[in-house]
Protein backbone atom coordinates (compact mmCIF):
# COMPACT_ATOMS: atom_id res chain seq x y z
CA UNK A 1 0.00 0.00 0.00
CA UNK A 2 1.97 3.23 -0.97
CA UNK A 3 1.33 6.41 1.02
CA UNK A 4 -0.68 8.19 -1.60
CA UNK A 5 -3.15 5.33 -0.49
CA UNK A 6 -2.56 5.61 3.13
CA UNK A 7 -3.09 9.36 3.41
CA UNK A 8 -6.50 8.91 1.64
CA UNK A 9 -7.59 6.11 4.15
CA UNK A 10 -7.08 8.10 7.16
CA UNK A 11 -8.91 11.23 5.39
CA UNK A 12 -11.56 8.91 4.74
CA UNK A 13 -11.48 7.99 8.23
CA UNK A 14 -11.93 11.58 9.87
CA UNK A 15 -13.92 13.02 7.69
CA UNK A 16 -16.59 10.32 8.53
CA UNK A 17 -16.48 10.60 11.84
CA UNK A 18 -16.57 14.46 11.70
CA UNK A 19 -19.70 14.13 9.69
CA UNK A 20 -21.17 11.15 11.54
CA UNK A 21 -21.59 13.84 14.26
CA UNK A 22 -23.21 11.43 16.55
CA UNK A 23 -20.27 11.83 19.78
CA UNK A 24 -19.21 14.87 21.32
CA UNK A 25 -16.00 14.59 22.28
CA UNK A 26 -14.93 17.51 25.36
CA UNK A 27 -11.77 19.03 25.46
CA UNK A 28 -9.87 17.84 28.48
CA UNK A 29 -10.01 20.61 30.82
CA UNK A 30 -11.60 20.35 33.79
CA UNK A 31 -14.26 21.96 35.27
CA UNK A 32 -13.92 24.44 38.38
CA UNK A 33 -17.18 25.37 38.51
CA UNK A 34 -19.35 22.56 38.70
CA UNK A 35 -19.06 18.92 40.20
CA UNK A 36 -21.30 16.27 40.81
CA UNK A 37 -21.22 13.35 42.57
CA UNK A 38 -24.34 10.99 43.17
CA UNK A 39 -25.38 7.68 45.24
CA UNK A 40 -27.41 4.64 44.51
CA UNK A 41 -26.11 2.21 47.35
CA UNK A 42 -25.98 3.24 50.63
CA UNK A 43 -23.36 0.70 52.42
CA UNK A 44 -20.94 3.80 53.09
CA UNK A 45 -23.62 5.24 55.34
CA UNK A 46 -23.51 4.56 58.81
CA UNK A 47 -27.02 3.56 59.90
CA UNK A 48 -28.66 4.28 63.39
CA UNK A 49 -32.07 4.76 64.91
CA UNK A 50 -33.18 8.21 66.76
CA UNK A 51 -35.80 8.25 69.53
CA UNK A 52 -38.82 8.08 67.55
CA UNK A 53 -37.26 4.90 65.33
CA UNK A 54 -37.05 6.57 62.19
CA UNK A 55 -33.82 5.12 60.34
CA UNK A 56 -31.09 7.69 60.28
CA UNK A 57 -28.01 7.49 57.43
CA UNK A 58 -24.85 9.68 57.68
CA UNK A 59 -22.82 9.75 54.85
CA UNK A 60 -18.76 9.71 55.41
CA UNK A 61 -17.41 12.80 53.73
CA UNK A 62 -17.81 13.53 50.32
CA UNK A 63 -15.13 15.35 48.52
CA UNK A 64 -15.82 17.88 45.84
CA UNK A 65 -13.63 17.86 42.97
CA UNK A 66 -13.85 21.84 43.51
CA UNK A 67 -13.84 24.51 45.76
CA UNK A 68 -17.51 24.89 46.24
CA UNK A 69 -20.07 27.52 47.87
CA UNK A 70 -23.08 26.37 46.87
CA UNK A 71 -24.64 22.72 47.07
CA UNK A 72 -27.95 21.58 46.16
CA UNK A 73 -29.20 18.33 47.07
CA UNK A 74 -31.51 16.08 44.99
CA UNK A 75 -32.75 12.55 46.06
CA UNK A 76 -35.21 10.35 44.35
CA UNK A 77 -37.58 7.89 46.35
CA UNK A 78 -40.09 5.49 46.82
CA UNK A 79 -42.16 7.35 49.38
CA UNK A 80 -45.50 5.48 50.14
CA UNK A 81 -48.27 7.44 51.78
CA UNK A 82 -47.26 8.32 55.30
CA UNK A 83 -43.54 8.09 55.00
CA UNK A 84 -41.33 11.49 54.91
CA UNK A 85 -37.58 12.20 54.13
CA UNK A 86 -35.42 14.54 56.06
CA UNK A 87 -32.14 15.84 54.71
CA UNK A 88 -29.51 17.37 56.35
CA UNK A 89 -26.19 19.02 55.06
CA UNK A 90 -23.18 20.08 56.63
CA UNK A 91 -20.05 21.74 54.81
CA UNK A 92 -16.72 20.15 55.74
CA UNK A 93 -12.93 22.23 55.34
CA UNK A 94 -9.63 21.56 56.45
CA UNK A 95 -10.16 23.48 59.23
CA UNK A 96 -13.63 22.38 60.41
CA UNK A 97 -17.35 21.65 59.58
CA UNK A 98 -20.23 23.59 59.73
CA UNK A 99 -23.32 22.69 61.76
CA UNK A 100 -26.23 20.65 59.77
CA UNK A 101 -28.45 22.87 58.01
CA UNK A 102 -32.12 21.70 56.98
CA UNK A 103 -32.41 21.36 53.59
CA UNK A 104 -35.71 19.82 53.14
CA UNK A 105 -38.94 17.88 54.90
CA UNK A 106 -40.10 15.78 52.04
CA UNK A 107 -42.93 13.45 51.37
CA UNK A 108 -44.81 12.34 48.10
CA UNK A 109 -48.11 13.39 49.73
CA UNK A 110 -47.72 16.35 52.02
CA UNK A 111 -50.66 15.68 54.24
CA UNK A 112 -48.87 14.01 56.97
CA UNK A 113 -45.94 15.51 57.20
CA UNK A 114 -45.93 18.78 54.94
CA UNK A 115 -43.77 18.84 52.20
CA UNK A 116 -41.27 22.34 52.88
CA UNK A 117 -38.15 24.21 53.00
CA UNK A 118 -36.98 25.66 56.29
CA UNK A 119 -36.38 29.35 57.00
CA UNK A 120 -33.89 30.72 59.22
CA UNK A 121 -31.31 29.05 59.35
CA UNK A 122 -28.34 31.95 58.67
CA UNK A 123 -25.32 31.67 60.42
CA UNK A 124 -21.23 32.65 60.41
CA UNK A 125 -20.69 29.82 57.86
CA UNK A 126 -24.03 30.43 55.38
CA UNK A 127 -27.12 29.97 54.56
CA UNK A 128 -29.88 27.59 52.87
CA UNK A 129 -31.84 29.56 50.02
CA UNK A 130 -35.10 27.24 49.99
CA UNK A 131 -33.07 24.53 47.86
CA UNK A 132 -29.66 25.68 47.95
CA UNK A 133 -26.82 25.50 50.71
CA UNK A 134 -24.86 29.15 49.81
CA UNK A 135 -21.48 29.50 52.15
CA UNK A 136 -19.28 32.38 52.94
CA UNK A 137 -16.23 30.73 52.57
CA UNK A 138 -15.53 27.88 50.41
CA UNK A 139 -15.32 24.30 51.76
CA UNK A 140 -14.23 21.11 50.07
CA UNK A 141 -16.45 18.02 50.70
CA UNK A 142 -20.19 17.81 52.27
CA UNK A 143 -21.77 15.63 54.74
CA UNK A 144 -25.26 14.40 54.30
CA UNK A 145 -27.73 12.92 56.91
CA UNK A 146 -30.79 11.71 56.21
CA UNK A 147 -34.00 10.78 58.23
CA UNK A 148 -36.34 8.34 56.89
CA UNK A 149 -39.22 7.75 58.88
CA UNK A 150 -43.08 7.68 58.76
CA UNK A 151 -46.38 6.13 60.74
CA UNK A 152 -47.36 2.76 61.50
CA UNK A 153 -43.37 1.53 60.54
CA UNK A 154 -43.81 2.88 56.72
CA UNK A 155 -40.85 4.38 55.74
CA UNK A 156 -39.32 5.68 52.18
CA UNK A 157 -36.59 3.68 50.27
CA UNK A 158 -34.31 6.07 48.79
CA UNK A 159 -33.46 5.42 45.27
CA UNK A 160 -30.65 8.18 44.51
CA UNK A 161 -29.02 10.95 46.31
CA UNK A 162 -27.43 13.77 43.94
CA UNK A 163 -24.96 16.42 45.24
CA UNK A 164 -24.49 19.27 42.93
CA UNK A 165 -21.60 21.36 43.89
CA UNK A 166 -20.45 24.69 42.35
CA UNK A 167 -18.31 27.85 42.91
CA UNK A 168 -20.17 30.61 41.91
CA UNK A 169 -17.51 32.80 42.09
CA UNK A 170 -15.42 31.40 38.99
CA UNK A 171 -17.41 31.62 35.26
CA UNK A 172 -18.41 28.18 34.01
CA UNK A 173 -15.91 27.11 30.71
CA UNK A 174 -16.55 28.14 27.52
CA UNK A 175 -16.71 24.81 25.74
CA UNK A 176 -17.36 24.07 22.11
CA UNK A 177 -20.65 23.54 20.54
CA UNK A 178 -22.08 20.24 19.56
CA UNK A 179 -23.35 20.96 16.44
CA UNK A 180 -25.19 17.11 16.57
CA UNK A 181 -27.76 18.33 18.22
CA UNK A 182 -28.32 21.42 15.57
CA UNK A 183 -31.25 20.75 13.30
CA UNK A 184 -32.92 18.19 15.84
CA UNK A 185 -36.20 18.93 17.96
CA UNK A 186 -37.63 16.01 20.19
CA UNK A 187 -40.98 15.95 20.05
CA UNK A 188 -42.61 16.67 23.42
CA UNK A 189 -46.12 17.81 24.71
CA UNK A 190 -47.00 22.03 25.11
CA UNK A 191 -48.24 22.92 28.09
CA UNK A 192 -48.65 26.16 29.68
CA UNK A 193 -48.55 27.65 32.80
CA UNK A 194 -51.74 29.89 31.88
CA UNK A 195 -55.19 28.66 31.99
CA UNK A 196 -57.95 27.98 34.11
CA UNK A 197 -55.57 28.24 36.84
CA UNK A 198 -54.23 31.08 35.46
CA UNK A 199 -51.10 31.00 38.36
CA UNK A 200 -48.24 32.95 37.19
CA UNK A 201 -45.92 31.32 39.48
CA UNK A 202 -46.01 27.09 37.86
CA UNK A 203 -43.58 27.46 35.22
CA UNK A 204 -41.50 24.81 37.03
CA UNK A 205 -43.94 22.11 37.85
CA UNK A 206 -45.53 23.34 34.11
CA UNK A 207 -41.92 22.59 32.38
CA UNK A 208 -42.18 18.69 34.60
CA UNK A 209 -45.38 18.40 33.08
CA UNK A 210 -44.00 18.53 29.61
CA UNK A 211 -40.79 16.04 30.30
CA UNK A 212 -43.14 13.71 32.06
CA UNK A 213 -45.71 14.06 29.21
CA UNK A 214 -42.58 13.42 26.83
CA UNK A 215 -41.80 9.69 28.59
CA UNK A 216 -45.50 8.57 29.32
CA UNK A 217 -45.73 8.79 25.78
CA UNK A 218 -42.39 7.44 25.02
CA UNK A 219 -42.53 4.52 27.68
CA UNK A 220 -46.42 4.02 27.33
CA UNK A 221 -46.62 4.87 31.03
CA UNK A 222 -49.78 6.75 30.95
CA UNK A 223 -49.63 7.33 35.02
CA UNK A 224 -47.18 10.30 34.42
CA UNK A 225 -48.89 12.17 31.76
CA UNK A 226 -50.01 14.60 34.48
CA UNK A 227 -52.21 18.39 34.44
CA UNK A 228 -49.89 20.74 35.26
CA UNK A 229 -52.21 21.40 38.56
CA UNK A 230 -51.54 17.27 39.35
CA UNK A 231 -47.49 18.57 39.32
CA UNK A 232 -47.72 21.14 41.07
CA UNK A 233 -49.78 19.57 43.90
CA UNK A 234 -46.73 17.11 43.95
CA UNK A 235 -44.29 19.38 44.38
CA UNK A 236 -45.79 22.65 46.46
CA UNK A 237 -43.45 23.90 49.33
CA UNK A 238 -45.61 25.23 52.03
CA UNK A 239 -42.82 27.29 53.59
CA UNK A 240 -41.79 28.72 50.20
CA UNK A 241 -45.44 28.65 49.72
CA UNK A 242 -44.84 28.01 45.44
CA UNK A 243 -44.10 25.40 43.08
CA UNK A 244 -40.68 26.60 42.26
CA UNK A 245 -38.25 24.38 44.93
CA UNK A 246 -35.67 22.96 42.19
CA UNK A 247 -35.22 19.67 43.98
CA UNK A 248 -38.68 19.00 44.60
CA UNK A 249 -39.55 18.93 41.06
CA UNK A 250 -36.95 16.53 40.45
CA UNK A 251 -37.98 14.48 43.24
CA UNK A 252 -41.70 14.13 42.18
CA UNK A 253 -40.12 12.85 38.67
CA UNK A 254 -37.53 10.28 40.49
CA UNK A 255 -40.89 9.25 42.67
CA UNK A 256 -42.24 7.32 39.56
CA UNK A 257 -40.54 3.76 39.24
CA UNK A 258 -38.22 3.33 36.56
CA UNK A 259 -37.23 6.97 36.21
CA UNK A 260 -34.05 9.16 37.41
CA UNK A 261 -34.45 12.80 38.02
CA UNK A 262 -31.47 15.72 40.05
CA UNK A 263 -30.92 19.20 39.66
CA UNK A 264 -26.86 19.84 38.58
CA UNK A 265 -25.31 22.57 37.07
CA UNK A 266 -23.35 23.01 33.91
CA UNK A 267 -20.51 24.51 32.20
CA UNK A 268 -22.50 25.56 28.98
CA UNK A 269 -24.89 25.17 26.06
CA UNK A 270 -22.91 22.65 24.58
CA UNK A 271 -23.90 20.19 27.50
CA UNK A 272 -27.63 20.85 26.76
CA UNK A 273 -26.60 20.10 23.32
CA UNK A 274 -24.80 16.59 24.30
CA UNK A 275 -28.32 15.52 26.31
CA UNK A 276 -30.28 17.01 22.93
CA UNK A 277 -28.44 14.52 21.04
CA UNK A 278 -28.90 11.63 23.40
CA UNK A 279 -32.96 12.47 22.48
CA UNK A 280 -33.86 13.88 26.34
CA UNK A 281 -35.49 17.56 26.82
CA UNK A 282 -33.21 19.24 29.41
CA UNK A 283 -35.40 21.72 31.99
CA UNK A 284 -33.43 25.13 32.46
CA UNK A 285 -33.79 27.73 35.21
CA UNK A 286 -33.41 30.67 33.56
CA UNK A 287 -34.73 34.88 33.23
CA UNK A 288 -37.76 35.40 31.85
CA UNK A 289 -37.15 38.92 30.47
CA UNK A 290 -33.70 38.14 29.12
CA UNK A 291 -34.51 35.79 27.00
CA UNK A 292 -36.54 37.84 24.91
CA UNK A 293 -34.71 41.35 24.83
CA UNK A 294 -37.23 44.10 25.12
CA UNK A 295 -39.64 42.31 27.61
CA UNK A 296 -40.83 43.90 30.75
CA UNK A 297 -38.10 43.71 33.82
CA UNK A 298 -39.22 40.32 35.92
CA UNK A 299 -36.15 39.77 38.08
CA UNK A 300 -37.86 36.05 39.11
CA UNK A 301 -36.44 32.60 37.60
CA UNK A 302 -38.30 30.80 35.29
CA UNK A 303 -38.52 27.41 34.01
CA UNK A 304 -38.55 26.02 30.48
CA UNK A 305 -37.94 23.12 28.48
CA UNK A 306 -35.13 22.74 25.93
CA UNK A 307 -36.34 20.55 22.90
CA UNK A 308 -33.91 20.90 20.46
CA UNK A 309 -32.16 23.68 18.22
CA UNK A 310 -31.99 25.27 14.96
CA UNK A 311 -29.87 24.38 12.35
CA UNK A 312 -27.53 27.54 13.03
CA UNK A 313 -27.49 26.94 17.14
CA UNK A 314 -30.35 29.12 18.43
CA UNK A 315 -32.28 27.47 20.88
CA UNK A 316 -35.74 25.62 20.63
CA UNK A 317 -37.69 26.17 23.75
CA UNK A 318 -41.32 25.18 25.18
CA UNK A 319 -41.94 27.77 27.37
CA UNK A 320 -44.49 27.95 30.20
CA UNK A 321 -45.10 31.21 30.16
CA UNK A 322 -47.65 30.70 27.03
CA UNK A 323 -51.25 32.61 27.06
CA UNK A 324 -52.53 30.18 24.64
CA UNK A 325 -55.94 32.31 24.96
CA UNK A 326 -54.03 35.26 23.51
CA UNK A 327 -52.76 32.51 20.22
CA UNK A 328 -49.08 32.72 21.61
CA UNK A 329 -47.24 29.50 20.47
CA UNK A 330 -45.46 27.38 23.76
CA UNK A 331 -42.59 26.58 21.39
CA UNK A 332 -40.44 29.53 20.44
CA UNK A 333 -37.32 29.54 19.05
CA UNK A 334 -34.61 31.92 21.65
CA UNK A 335 -31.55 33.44 20.26
CA UNK A 336 -28.56 31.39 21.39
CA UNK A 337 -26.78 34.11 23.43
CA UNK A 338 -30.05 35.67 25.12
CA UNK A 339 -30.53 31.85 26.22
CA UNK A 340 -26.99 31.57 27.66
CA UNK A 341 -27.34 34.93 29.31
CA UNK A 342 -30.68 34.20 30.96
CA UNK A 343 -29.11 31.21 31.95
CA UNK A 344 -26.87 32.86 34.22
CA UNK A 345 -29.51 34.26 36.70
CA UNK A 346 -29.56 30.79 38.17
CA UNK A 347 -25.57 29.95 37.71
CA UNK A 348 -26.64 27.53 34.93
CA UNK A 349 -28.92 25.16 36.57
CA UNK A 350 -30.99 22.32 35.05
CA UNK A 351 -33.31 19.38 35.59
CA UNK A 352 -32.37 15.99 34.46
CA UNK A 353 -35.28 13.73 33.89
CA UNK A 354 -34.92 10.53 32.22
CA UNK A 355 -35.89 6.41 32.45
CA UNK A 356 -33.00 4.07 34.45
CA UNK A 357 -32.10 2.39 31.55
CA UNK A 358 -31.80 5.63 29.24
CA UNK A 359 -28.48 6.12 27.10
CA UNK A 360 -27.08 9.07 28.72
CA UNK A 361 -24.18 11.30 27.40
CA UNK A 362 -20.65 10.88 28.84
CA UNK A 363 -19.88 13.32 31.45
CA UNK A 364 -16.74 14.37 31.17
CA UNK A 365 -16.68 17.21 33.27
CA UNK A 366 -18.40 15.41 36.17
CA UNK A 367 -21.60 17.21 35.87
CA UNK A 368 -24.42 14.05 35.95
Amino acid sequence: MNIQHIARLIFLTLTSFVLAGCQHIPNARESQFSDFKSFKHFSSFTTSRNDNGDIVLLSPNISSRIAWNELIVSWNANAPGGSFLKIEAAATSSERQTKFYTIADWSLDGKIFPRTSVRHQRDSDGTVDTDTLILKHPAEAAQIRLTLGGTNGVKPSLKLLGLSFANTTIPPAVREPNRAAWGKIIPTPEHSQHGAWTNKGWCSPTSLSMALSRWAEVLQRPEMNLTVPEVAAKVYDADFAGTGNWPFNTAFAGSFPGMRSYVTRFDELSEVEDWIAAGIPVILSARWDWLLPGRSVDNDGHLIVCIGFTENGDVVINDPATRLENGEPVRRIYKRADVIHSWTKSHNAVYLVYPDGAKIPSSGYHHW
